[in-house]
């Protein structure tokens, strides 16, 4: 196979190259797609998301500038999640109502959490006004729906930080990507507060780097299960945070 420098180079100096550059980083859609816990919307399959995912790789063989010293991958992988992420928000695939009902949702976990400092299903369900049936189709919807959660920010003493920026990857841990050390004690300490099911499936998610059926499996749940956990464990984090800042 041919030196990756070198064909970055032939590439640089000449436009030659592309093809085999997109074929020699193909395997990274699909690692991005693994890592986006996302349930293809009616009529779209995992196919489809890796197709999304080509035109981020494209987009990023053609603008990236090698000289300036950046890791291929690390510049990659945001374009490849932007790309997949833009073509299923143009799938619309939550309705109006849908939105709304999860909007309902987080602003009542926040409510709850404020005015309780806990977070519990009763007590959000009450707080909904909505019967066990209704409250776990919208958390559903809510763990579904976090396909956009890394992209999403969480305020912090010194600023926002994305969700993004908390991924495990094969060259640095989450707690390496959160630079200052204010930000990182209190996203520990906010994790710290979650119930023992989501924090450890937020830990091993976003900081041991485990897929959604391994988690499964040391969780002894579905992975369908674990969406839903996923999802609600966000939720309970972005509200926690957001009751630090307002402190």
């Amino acid at each position: 196979m041919t030196d990756e420098k070198a064909l970055w180079s032939e590439y640089v100096r000449t436009g030659r190259g592309r093809d085999e550059l997109i074929m020699r980083y193909l395997p990274l859609i699909k690692y991005v797609v693994g890592r986006m816990n996302v349930t293809p919307p009616q009529g779209l399959d995992y196919e489809d998301l890796i197709s999304f995912g080509v035109f981020g790789l494209i987009d990023a063989v053609e603008k990236f500038d090698p000289d300036k010293g950046y890791v291929f991958q690390t510049y990659a992988v945001p374009r490849i999640r932007g790309a997949i992420l833009d073509e299923l928000r143009k799938c619309d695939w939550f309705s109006r109502t849908g939105r709304e009902k999860v909007q309902k949702y987080n602003r009542a976990m926040e409510k709850v959490l404020r005015e309780r400092g806990e977070m519990t299903d009763d007590l959000i369900m009450a707080e909904m006004n909505v019967d066990a049936d209704e409250y776990y189709e919208i958390s559903d919807l809510a763990s579904r729906g976090y396909i956009t959660s890394l992209d999403d920010t969480t305020p912090l003493e010194d600023g926002e930080v994305s969700v993004e920026a908390t991924l495990a990857d094969d060259r640095e841990t989450a707690s390496d990507r959160l630079d200052d050390e204010s930000e990182r004690q209190q996203l520990a300490e906010a994790l710290s507060e979650l119930p023992e099911r989501e924090r450890q499936m937020l830990s091993l998610y976003y900081y041991e780097g485990l897929t959604l059926k391994e988690i499964g499996r040391v969780m002894n749940v579905t992975e369908s299960r674990v969406s839903q956990i996923h999802g609600k464990g966000l939720s309970m984090l972005r509200a926690i945070l957001r009751r630090k800042m307002n402190v």
